[in-house]
Order: structure tokens, then C-alpha cells, then sequence
């Protein structure tokens, strides 16, 4: 049986705004048990980045991601919807809690939704401007 895109989309729009609401409640919820989830980035720089299997899995790396970095946006800006998949272009305006330095890059994610709950996620940033951002500094290659 096909997924309506009606319902990937209110999904998708629901998963949103319980992380830019700091939900986490919420977004468990909305996250499969046996959920399939990659942050491409490197995991020197970004501990929570790389696959995580499972929906515990998933809540440590958000974990993760809420100890280190202070989340001051997260704004979804183009949501296309295909069936039981969707890819979303995100501002994201983050605050290193470390250092205190500002963060803004832009990141496309793209899910896969399964009785209402995402259970495939793929992440990815231009991860070089970002460990630039984090660094504070510019890299040599």
C-alpha cells in the first residue's frame, strides 16, 4: 500500500517542530524503533555524526548534539514530499557551548517515513565550512 504524501508531510512538518521546540519527548515519538540514522560529518570533530541504528541510539546522538551545542535555530526552508519520502533544506544557527562561537550552515536531510514515524534519516552539510566554523579558523589544504 502506498503512503499518501499527506500524511509523510504532516510527519515531517510534526518532527520539525518538535526539535525546534526542543521536544525530545516528542521527537522519540516520532522516531521508529529500529530507525536507520546517518550524520555525514566527521566524528573527530562531531561525536554524535555517523550511523546509529535504533531509536535509543538516535536520542544519545541528539543528546550529544544538545550537551555540546546550543540550538538557536533550526528552520526548515523547502520540504519536498514523494510518497513515504522527503528531503528538507534547513537553516540551522547553532552556538558551540564551549567556545561560545556562533554557527550557521545550511543542512539537507532526508527521511523516509513509516507508519507516521521516520524510519530512515541521511544528514548532510558542507561538513568543511562547518569544522571551519567550529575550528574558528580556515583550514590549509
Amino acid at each position: 500500500m502506498a503512503v499518501a504524501e499527506g500524511d509523510t508531510r504532516a510527519t515531517v512538518h510534526e518532527l520539525y517542530r518538535a526539535y525546534a521546540a526542543r521536544d525530545f519527548e516528542r521527537v522519540a515519538a516520532l522516531l521508529h524503533e529500529d530507525i536507520d540514522w546517518i550524520i555525514y560529518a566527521p566524528v573527530t570533530v562531531f561525536p554524535f555524526a555517523g550511523p546509529r541504528h535504533g531509536r535509543k541510539a538516535v536520542l544519545e546522538a541528539l543528546a550529544g548534539i544538545a550537551r555540546d551545542y546550543a540550538i538557536e535555530s533550526y528552520t526548515p526552508e523547502i520540504i519536498i514530499v514523494e510518497g513515504d519520502r522527503a528531503a528538507v533544506l534547513s537553516d540551522a544557527h547553532f552556538v558551540q557551548r564551549a567556545t561560545k562561537r556562533a554557527l550557521r550552515f545550511r543542512l539537507v536531510n532526508f527521511l523516509r517515513i513509516a507508519g507516521g514515524q521516520v524510519i530512515e534519516f541521511r544528514e548532510f552539510a558542507n561538513t568543511f565550512d562547518v569544522v571551519e566554523q567550529v575550528l574558528g579558523r580556515e583550514l590549509e589544504v
